[in-house]
């Protein structure tokens, strides 16, 4: 499998393929390099490490939306059973941006919902980049009603760089859109856990990530904007976006240290880019163990500790 290299991972990269390189010719010349190549491999384990482990703000923001990194619908088949995806809003049209339905998790009925993107330019375009527009919210919220009216967990996932911006969204009643689902959500009698597998960007994220619990995986990002237009608006310079993601802090461990976030899941050695299979075990751990708490509460002790949860967020102190 060819893989996508970010300029920082170049290092990697290149020891890879000294390692195939010399497979190859022990493989083929009968010399015996099996010493080097597990020199070399234990070599490329450590440098794996201290990329990742010394990865700044602005790396990590690479990460969460690198080219090769899992979006929900590589997750589906791993963590669910007998997905049925259920489209449209019924009152505009079906946004591919907002892909969601009923799965089984853990011998249990859930709604998914999540956001999704492209690989190709021709699924990029039709999933228009992962940006939704107000059918593709107001799709989740119809679906967040049904798991409502059969008593099914919802459980979500952020991937986008933000809600579409276009002036036909705007038409359509973006802001709308968003508000209303936070409010829904916000109220919801059933357990939502969501959880951030790439980008969360701005109330494109938000209008699917009010819930009970919010995680996020070890690389993803969640921010009001992300560092290129942060860097646009400020600097008016997009070249500053290394010094506008150190200003945002948008990682799971500075959301940790917030209070903002209720969990960091970890990714395999070299991202979920790398392992998608290990990636979704990891997730579906921690989903399981969240949604057994959360299965265990009464409504109304549930839907108090939401409320008490979100009025919390965003406190301080001035000591």
């Amino acid at each position: 499998m060819a893989y996508s290299y970010l300029e920082f991972e170049r290092p990697i990269a290149e020891l890879t393929s000294k390692i195939e390189g010399l497979s190859g010719m022990g493989s083929g010349s009968g010399v015996n390099i099996a010493e080097e190549v597990e020199r070399l491999n234990a070599k490329r384990d450590k440098l794996i490490e201290q990329i990742y482990s010394h990865a700044t703000r602005a790396q990590i923001c690479q990460l969460s939306r690198h080219p090769d990194r899992p979006y929900i619908l590589d997750y589906m088949p791993l963590i669910f059973d007998d997905f049925q995806e259920l489209h449209g809003d019924r009152a505009f049209s079906d946004d591919s941006a907002i892909v969601g339905g009923i799965a089984a998790f853990r011998g249990s009925s859930v709604m998914v919902v999540g956001q999704q993107k492209g690989r190709d330019t021709k699924e990029k375009l039709k999933r228009n980049f992962g940006m939704p527009r107000p059918e593709g919210y107001r799709k989740a919220l119809r679906l967040f009603k049904l798991a409502e009216r059969f008593e099914m967990p919802v459980m979500t996932f952020i991937d986008t760089a933000g809600a579409w911006p276009g002036i036909d969204a705007e038409e359509r009643g973006q802001s709308e859109a968003i508000a209303r689902n936070l409010q829904e959500l916000a109220a919801l009698k059933v357990p939502v856990i969501c959880t951030v597998i790439g980008e969360g960007g701005s109330g494109g994220a938000l209008a699917i990530g009010v819930g009970d619990r919010m995680y996020m995986q070890q690389f993803a990002t969640y921010s009001v904007i992300s560092p290129e237009g942060c860097a646009a608006i400020l600097w008016r310079d997009k070249s500053f976006a290394n010094e506008a993601a150190e200003s945002l802090k948008p990682t799971a461990t500075d959301l940790q240290s917030l209070g903002l976030i209720d969990g960091i899941i970890p990714e395999p050695k070299e991202g979920a880019h790398r392992n998608t299979e290990e990636a979704a075990a990891l997730i579906a751990a921690t989903l399981e163990k969240a949604l057994n708490e959360l299965l265990q509460q009464p409504l109304d002790a549930l839907l108090s500790q939401r409320n008490e949860r979100l009025r919390n967020i965003g406190t301080f102190s001035s000591k």
